[in-house]
């Protein structure tokens, strides 16, 4: 896991960034507070991120606070480090955004042990996240043929409509029909009618565009739209 380490002095950062490759984490480095958000506002982002409090530029609570203000299903996961040990410093970083907090000078035991907690929060998040794209998948597909279900496709129909409306361009529709699909499934039964539908329907992918959609509008009938 590439973990950020955001930290103005010099000495604290080498000596942190040694310590989490000698527990085997990638190590990314920001020495201001811009830096860092701009690191994590960027592509492929590190996912736990351990940020100094006061720091120039940006200090750690601000980091905090505009990260948790994008909106977004993977968060990266924020350990705080701070000297302030007051109750309300704590408040006030949590409050600001941060997942955890840690106040100097740290217990690398108990640094390493943090650490460990946030990788697991985030591979729950990953799992979840994973889960949650697989039920809009299903929400929105034939489980057989692949291509979107009936109510995806209408859906599809209907804002096309609406776009046609608005630009005034046209688009097509076709609807395409097995013909005398009850025979092929009384002459070889079931099993080889659904391999005849999964065969239509990767045909008609192959044979559109991207853009086009492709939908099983019922039965042995498909739906295509061609933008």
């Amino acid at each position: 896991m590439r973990i950020l380490i955001a930290e103005d002095d010099l000495t604290s950062r080498t000596i942190l960034s040694a310590l989490l490759k000698k527990w085997g984490y990638e190590v990314v480095e920001a020495k201001d507070g811009a830096e860092a958000l701009a690191i994590l506002c960027g592509e492929q982002p590190p996912r736990m991120a351990i940020l100094d409090w006061n720091m120039p530029e940006m200090d750690g609570t601000e980091v905090c606070s505009r990260l948790r203000s994008e909106p977004t299903s993977d968060p990266p996961y924020l350990i705080l480090l701070t000297a302030r040990d007051e109750k309300e410093s704590i408040v006030r970083g949590l409050e600001a955004g941060a997942s955890d907090y840690l106040t100097k000078p740290y217990n690398n035991d108990e640094l390493h042990a943090r650490i460990r907690v946030g990788q697991r929060v985030l591979d729950l998040q990953e799992s979840l996240n994973k889960a949650r794209d697989a039920l809009a998948y299903e929400a929105m597909h034939d489980p057989l043929t692949g291509v979107l279900n009936r109510r995806a496709i209408l859906d599809v129909f209907e804002k096309e409509i609406a776009r046609a409306v608005r630009s005034g361009v046209p688009f097509s529709v076709a609807i395409l029909d097995i013909d005398h699909f009850k025979k092929v499934n009384d002459t070889y039964g079931h099993q080889v009618g659904d391999d005849v539908l999964v065969w239509l329907a990767r045909v008609a992918q192959k044979s559109c565009r991207a853009y086009d959609s492709v939908g099983r509008y019922g039965g042995e009938e498909f739906l295509l739209i061609f933008p």
